[in-house]
């Protein structure tokens, strides 16, 4: 009976800091998962590819700014406590969400309408930048030092609840309300139902007292004066942060966004499969996601943190292209079968080829290849590149068949449209011919197979992360914990994980391999695994008051 209260509190200290993560991920994923319907109602102007593309990048503008929301919070959290900090960063995130629900979009704002859910993603990310180190730190510092990575482990399991929260949210919704009524108001509902965790997870903070290491410290007159100088500025803990942001946080942000977050693109965007099927994959996974993070997270407290998050990068850098390949063929077997038998080649002058992607919006795609690509792009149609002769037209030959496409840079606004519909329902009609399909037939998905596919992804990501926030905690001294753990994992997990869906969508819009955006979190991962192998030091067992 001794030791009820402190177990009472305990849980209250892990009910506390999860529920704010859970908030926070259920915020960033409810705008990725609708990042296509977004698209068509703030982006509506910039064409179907480069709209996508626009909305995935507003998705990675809120984790640009987590690194320096990162800085500001983490020195207040170092300064004047963990407590009074994470309230300040949970208020501004569940506001900020709140708003884009309230949101107009392109038809009655205009571009004024892009500028405003843009700044409002901004808001989100820079108070998100405070969140999970606080969260993080504020359990490790309460937790049994024997049961730091299980303790701790509930946070990173608390990501997946806030994905699987969104997910359910947009599934039960899109499903009540029918997918027109949805995509045409109904996506708002998910960002208002928000404001109902922001008040539980307020409450719930409300009721929690400081850390007591940091008690201890502000008792003992040990605060850090200037710990973002301290934490950056002094070679020692630079040295650390450098470290684990390249052993670990590069890594952990690209494969766990590959695999929570870009399987959802790829199955709907890529291999067309229909939305609320993909949601029902997901969430599927994510049930046994959520019990991977508990486990690894539990396995790290017994043989150390460090291989087992070995096990989870060497994993994810061995197994993600031809994990996606295989993917591909268990959820669209007639596209992986006609790419096979028919494959799609795009033919033209080298030099008239653009990169299908554009920031700032300025290019305009309409050179003959430019139309060439980005019909198939926007078709989610995969092809190589036939270098032609300079000055001749783009084709596209889809098996033995070819067909020509036009020159636009001459055309006025009008007779391009016209051109380019014509165009796509050509090269659409040709497809179909060759086997291609519109999209994925939901009664010819191998549902076990990609199961199966999607598990060693998510086994990846949770070995990784699981064990991951006892570590970056055992690094750390306490009077500067709060920073110098804070913005390398922002830049890891915000910047690298981050601008991940964008970055390869726009390598595969590029290619035209729907493959080739992969290399990008397997590089990284094997750069994390060598950094980890060779350099991290084990942290299990460290005295964490120091």
């Amino acid at each position: 009976m001794a030791n009820e209260p402190a177990r009472t509190r305990m849980g209250l200290v892990l009910a506390a800091s999860a529920s704010g993560t859970v908030f926070e991920w259920y915020d960033f994923f409810i705008f990725g998962s609708l990042a296509a319907i977004i698209a068509r109602h703030f982006f509506a102007g910039a064409g179907e590819t480069q709209g996508f593309i626009f909305a995935l990048l507003t998705f990675a503008a809120g984790f640009a700014v987590r690194p320096f929301g990162a800085l500001v919070f983490g020195y207040f959290g170092d300064r004047t406590g963990r407590k009074r900090t994470f309230l300040v960063t949970i208020t501004i995130m569940g506001l900020a969400t709140f708003a884009i629900g309230l949101l107009p979009d392109n038809s009655t704002a205009g571009v004024a309408a892009a500028w405003l859910l843009i700044a409002l993603r901004v808001a989100q990310g820079f108070a998100v930048g405070g969140e999970y180190g606080g969260a993080a730190i504020y359990v490790a510092e309460h937790a049994d030092p024997k049961k730091r990575g299980a303790a701790t482990g509930w946070i990173q399991v608390s990501a997946t609840v806030g994905l699987f929260l969104a997910l359910a949210v947009i599934l039960v919704t899109r499903t009540a309300m029918g997918e027109d009524a949805f995509a045409a108001w109904g996506w708002r509902v998910p960002f208002l139902l928000s404001m109902g965790l922001l008040g539980v997870s307020l409450w719930i903070r409300l009721r929690l007292d400081e850390s007591p290491l940091f008690r201890r410290m502000q008792d003992e007159g040990r605060l850090a004066r200037a710990p973002l100088s301290e934490a950056f500025l002094q070679w020692k803990n630079l040295k650390l942060v450098l470290l684990v942001l390249l052993a670990l946080l590069m890594g952990q942000g690209v494969v766990w966004y590959t695999a929570q977050f870009y399987t959802q693109f790829f199955l709907e965007r890529v291999v067309k499969v229909e939305p609320r099927m993909v949601n029902l994959l997901i969430l599927t996974i994510l049930v046994a996601s959520a019990a991977l993070h508990v486990f690894f997270a539990r396995l790290s407290d017994r043989v150390g943190r460090k291989p087992v998050m070995l096990f989870g990068l060497g994993l994810a850098a061995l197994t993600l292209v031809p994990g996606f390949r295989l993917l591909t063929e268990a959820a669209n077997p007639a596209l992986a079968a006609a790419a096979s038998h028919a494959p799609v080649v795009v033919v033209a002058p080298p030099q008239e080829c653009s990169v299908q992607f554009d920031p700032v919006g300025r290019s305009k795609f309409v050179s003959s290849c430019d139309i060439a690509k980005s019909t198939l792009a926007a078709a989610g149609i995969p092809y190589r590149n036939e270098a032609a002769r300079a000055g001749t037209t783009a084709r596209i030959r889809i098996g033995a068949k070819e067909i020509s496409s036009f020159d636009g840079e001459r055309l006025a606004a009008p007779a391009l449209a016209a051109a380019k519909t014509s165009f796509e329902t050509g090269v659409r009609a040709a497809l179909r011919s060759a086997g291609y399909p519109p999209g994925a037939d939901s009664a010819k998905i191998d549902i076990v197979r990609t199961l199966l596919v999607l598990l060693v992804f998510v086994t990846g990501a949770a070995a990784l992360y699981g064990p991951q926030a006892a570590a970056l905690v055992e690094l750390f001294p306490t009077r500067i914990r709060y920073s110098a753990l804070s913005l390398p994992y922002h830049i890891g997990n915000g910047w690298f994980g981050g601008f991940l869906p964008a970055t390869a969508f726009a390598i595969v819009a590029a290619t035209g391999n729907i493959y080739a955006g992969l290399w990008y979190p397997t590089i990284i991962a094997a750069i994390g695994f060598f950094v980890t192998l060779f350099f991290l030091p084990e942290t299990l067992g460290r005295d964490i008051a120091v």
